[in-house]
């Protein structure tokens, strides 16, 4: 989300110290109880493409070591799992967090989950956003990308994904501009600061600022106004004066390490956020701050808040055995059984570019028939 490594390592204990449990969740927070429970088969799906090709790509690890158990989880659907190309060519639109436009060229970003999910008819493709500029900012961007997709794309299913602060941009783009509303079908918290992070008011925007000077670095201040986005008290009050809209299938995959799965780099800020608000964080958002209300959460992945989504191990051995240590992680396996997931909820039917999404009545839980 933000630079992790300038907070001190010496905290105090955790306010909640960790544990594989839902308990306690905020009283504060009126949605604990809101959401669909959709981890049995997410997991089923998960763990069915990781057999079929999970050793064949990077960073592979046993489906019990990359999804969480976290609480009670229902038991399998006990459904077929189909792996091969997708019924309807569902397009999905990643948003970046704070930062990833002043980063991605170091980073050297490698594209292959995009490239991954290809193979089987699905559509991915990065939204480019402000690095360092707020939420209302960047929905407009958010807005002319879907506006202008490439023209095979436009009759397909469309999915938003907020990785990080990029949550916060996608809900405004959809309550701001109608237009953008009509054409999305489903949009997903991806480890997503859907309430912000308590890190946001930690920092001064002038720290986040230095970015700007990362060799490479393509991006400048914008309107600065990224962590003010973040404050907890901003997203909390904006989600309740605003309604998203109801059409649009939302879905939560949360972020939610192992202590020894939180990397070197990150664990100062994983520790400041235990002893700010509970220790079951990803090093930059608690848990249940990534669950959009009255979602269907989908899994509680292993992983930290870099594993989920920036692949900095990968193109950097240093960085791989010093601050990025636990970065390795599945991504390949996560988006493809997040696409297949959403493709068969929604209920699409046909072959892709074969006419506007379609999709089953909605009903309370996914897997109810």
């Amino acid at each position: 989300m933000f630079a992790a490594g300038v907070l001190g390592a010496c905290a105090a204990q955790p306010k909640v110290p960790w544990s594989a449990s839902l308990s306690p969740w905020p009283e504060a927070l009126d949605d604990a109880g809101s959401w669909v429970d959709g981890r049995a088969r997410y997991r089923e799906i998960f763990c069915a493409v990781n057999r079929e090709r999970g050793q064949e790509l990077p960073d592979y690890r046993l489906c019990e070591s990359s999804l969480l158990t976290v609480g009670q989880e229902g038991p399998p659907t006990g459904r077929p799992v189909s792996l091969g190309q997708s019924r309807s060519g569902l397009v999905g639109l990643m948003v970046p967090g704070v930062g990833w436009q002043c980063v991605r060229n170091w980073l050297d970003y490698d594209n292959s989950a995009p490239e991954h999910v290809a193979r089987f008819g699905f559509a991915m493709a990065l939204v480019e956003v402000d690095g360092l500029s707020s939420s209302s900012r960047n929905a407009r961007q958010v807005r002319d990308h879907v506006l202008s997709l490439r023209e095979d794309w436009r009759d397909r299913p469309l999915v938003l994904i907020g990785y990080s602060k990029g949550i916060g941009d996608i809900f405004e783009a959809l309550v701001a501009f109608p237009e953008v509303a009509e054409r999305v079908d489903a949009v997903v918290s991806f480890a997503g600061a859907v309430r912000g992070s308590v890190l946001a008011g930690e920092y001064e925007q002038s720290t986040v600022n230095l970015l700007t000077w990362l060799p490479g670095s393509e991006c400048d201040s914008g309107d600065a106004g990224a962590l003010e986005s973040l404050l907890p008290e901003v997203r909390n009050e904006w989600l309740a004066t605003h309604e998203l809209p109801p059409h649009i299938r939302y879905y939560s995959v949360v972020s939610f390490p192992e202590p020894e799965r939180v990397s070197v780099g990150l664990r100062p800020s994983w520790r400041k956020i235990g002893a700010l608000q509970d220790a079951r964080n990803d090093s930059q958002v608690v848990f249940y701050d990534q669950v959009i209300p009255g979602s269907t959460l989908l899994a509680f992945a292993n992983a930290d808040h870099w594993a989920m989504a920036v692949p900095v191990a990968r193109q950097h051995e240093f960085a791989a055995s010093t601050y990025a240590s636990q970065n390795d992680y599945p991504r390949e396996v996560m988006l493809e059984a997040l696409l297949r997931y959403v493709e068969e909820d929604l209920g699409v039917a046909g072959e892709a570019g074969d006419g506007p999404s379609r999709r089953l009545p909605v009903t309370a839980d996914p897997d109810s028939g």
